[in-house]
């Protein structure tokens, strides 16, 4: 029996409108219950409390597996390109889509263990989601370089790499800024000791987080003529 997916681009799709919602979702609820100030919260202060913090988990985690979806078959993709062209090894596709996998995993944890509940396994699930993710957009931009003129267009290539800068360049001070704030809390007002640094790093990790979601927007026209075959074989005794 032969199961055929014509083109999988709704995968990214999917992605990139179920995790905005999952921050927008997130972000008004808490807003408006009054748990979080409007001004840039950290993404993950819009998910602590309840109601919030069960709409924040739930879709953060089907977005990691949403995530976790489209990057494999991106790889696979990378791959069947590969067989004719072979403008990247094959080990290196493979540790791309490794370092992603973490990245996904990173994002599970993250919405798992709340901030507020186990804040040092929350920060080490968004130290690693953060910084895999950056890790993977940036090998993901060279595969693409590697990968023209015949299965990417170089105004694509540069649209990836930009995203890929910015958002390397807005994850180191993200850390930086988080490493000076001397209490973990969630209410933030401006007349408060560490807001600027509070401030700055939100900003970063905002920035960051919607860099991602850009990238894989990228992804969907790749994604449009790819299909994934499944052939499973009955065999009678």
């Amino acid at each position: 029996m032969l199961c055929c997916m014509p083109g999988v681009a709704f995968v990214p799709a999917l992605l990139v409108s179920w995790s905005s919602a999952a921050f927008i979702i997130s972000y008004a609820i808490a807003v408006l219950a009054g748990h979080v100030e409007p001004l840039v919260p950290y993404i993950s202060d819009t998910g602590t409390k309840p109601p919030e913090s069960g709409v924040f988990g739930f879709m953060i985690n089907i977005s990691a597996l949403l995530a976790a979806i489209t990057m494999y078959i991106r790889y696979l993709l990378i791959e069947k390109q590969n067989e004719t062209s072979h403008f990247v090894r094959s080990s290196c596709n493979m540790f791309t889509l490794c370092i992603g996998l973490m990245g996904c995993t990173g994002m599970g944890i993250v919405a798992t263990f709340q901030e507020l509940a186990v804040p040092s396994v929350h920060d080490i699930g968004a130290l690693v989601a953060f910084g895999s993710g950056v890790v993977y957009i940036t090998l993901q931009s060279i595969i693409s370089y590697k990968s023209c003129p015949r299965w990417n267009t170089y105004f694509v290539c540069h649209i990836r790499m930009a995203i890929s800068v910015i958002s390397c360049i807005a994850f180191i001070p993200m850390i930086v800024f988080a490493s000076k704030i001397s209490m973990t809390k969630i209410d933030w007002t401006p007349a408060e000791k560490d807001y600027t640094y509070h401030f700055m790093s939100a900003i970063c990790e905002w920035t960051v987080a919607f860099g991602f979601i850009f990238f894989f927007l990228t992804f969907i026209r790749d994604f449009q003529g790819f299909s994934i075959r499944i052939s499973t074989e009955i065999h009678e005794d």
